[in-house]
């Protein structure tokens, strides 16, 4: 039976003993393991049902072990780290021949970060070795913000949650790659591309590969609830499809308009993105026990964390 805790001493011992721990960090909840240990390894794989092809984030205490793990590190990546780490930031870089390749799916490279939570921070301080830490979800699910969703998915697989409270940006990381030294981002996350680009100029987006993705969250279909899921700009207009269907919706924002008959989620009183992204999955996790037909999300505006929570309400209306 799982057990939700804030016990770092009974993770500790888990995670020594080539076990896994379900963590909180600022963005999702992860699904922890040592990165030197196969058999932690391939449990997360396992648990997750995630494909082996998908890599695994490394994440670290703090910047000064980035090079215990990655080699080569471009001028850029090092102001990106002296600038969001501890932060919602993950890295792209050559890795070191230490590490294994069943958390990089083989490549050459390694993505990393250091998180933003005092509870992971802390138990991360006390180990000999980096975490390890996909979301603590099935794979292609959506990505747990509290402990309880850890709790519901994993009833029987893991034996303990680190309770951190819900997770306070409540989506990914942004993920950060380099091409011959040019930043490139991989995938649209809690950092928003005008942030990035503030420190370092302009990079380029390719955040999407199914085949060999460079980094984790660029496949297709992703972040995606059990219930069928529409994305639309026009809420209003849409619902008009459905009737007689016991219907969800998603809004950015309080709407004037009434929608009789149909269970509504708001993300932000106040049309505020951050908030709006921090209760994102959540939200979705409420809609989805529901037992509804159907979800319909709006679209939000396409710009700063706009485009993050775009990215995710598209991937998870993929069929």
């Amino acid at each position: 039976m799982i057990e939700i805790s804030t016990d770092l001493i009974k993770a500790k011992k888990i995670l020594e003993n080539n076990d896994l721990v379900s963590i909180p960090t600022e963005t999702v909840y992860g699904l922890a393991g040592n990165i030197y240990s196969e058999t932690a390894i391939k449990k997360i794989f396992e648990t997750k049902k995630r494909p082996l092809f998908n890599p695994l984030i490394v994440h670290i205490h703090d910047k000064e072990a980035l090079t215990n793990v990655a080699i080569e590190i471009p001028k850029n990546a090092a102001k990106l780290a002296s600038y969001f780490w501890p932060g919602s930031l993950t890295l792209v870089l050559k890795k070191n021949n230490n590490i294994p390749d069943l958390i990089t799916a083989g490549k050459d490279t390694v993505a990393v970060r250091v998180p933003d939570h005092p509870i992971t921070l802390a138990l991360l301080k006390s180990l000999q070795f980096p975490l390890a830490a996909p979301s603590a979800n099935p794979f292609g699910s959506i990505s747990p913000t509290t402990a309880q969703h850890v709790a519901d998915y994993f009833p029987n697989n893991l034996s303990l949650v680190l309770d951190g409270g819900k997770c306070q940006n409540g989506i990914e990381s942004t993920i950060i790659g380099f091409e011959e030294n040019k930043a490139v981002l991989y995938r649209l996350g809690s950092i928003s591309v005008e942030e990035i680009e503030a420190v370092i100029g302009a990079i380029e987006i390719k955040n999407n590969n199914e085949d060999a993705p460079n980094a984790p969250g660029m496949l297709s279909r992703h972040y995606a609830p059990k219930t069928k899921t529409l994305l639309v700009n026009d809420i209003a207009n849409e619902i008009q499809k459905y009737k007689g269907q016991r219907i969800g919706l998603l809004l950015f924002k309080p709407n004037k308009e009434l929608f009789p008959n149909t269970i509504t989620e708001v993300l932000s009183e106040t049309a505020n993105l951050k908030e709006a992204m921090s209760n994102l999955y959540a939200a979705m996790h409420r809609l989805d026990k529901e037992n509804l037909d159907l979800i319909i999300a709006e679209k939000f505006p396409n710009n700063n964390l706009g485009k993050s929570i775009n990215d995710r309400l598209l991937r998870a209306t993929k069929n």
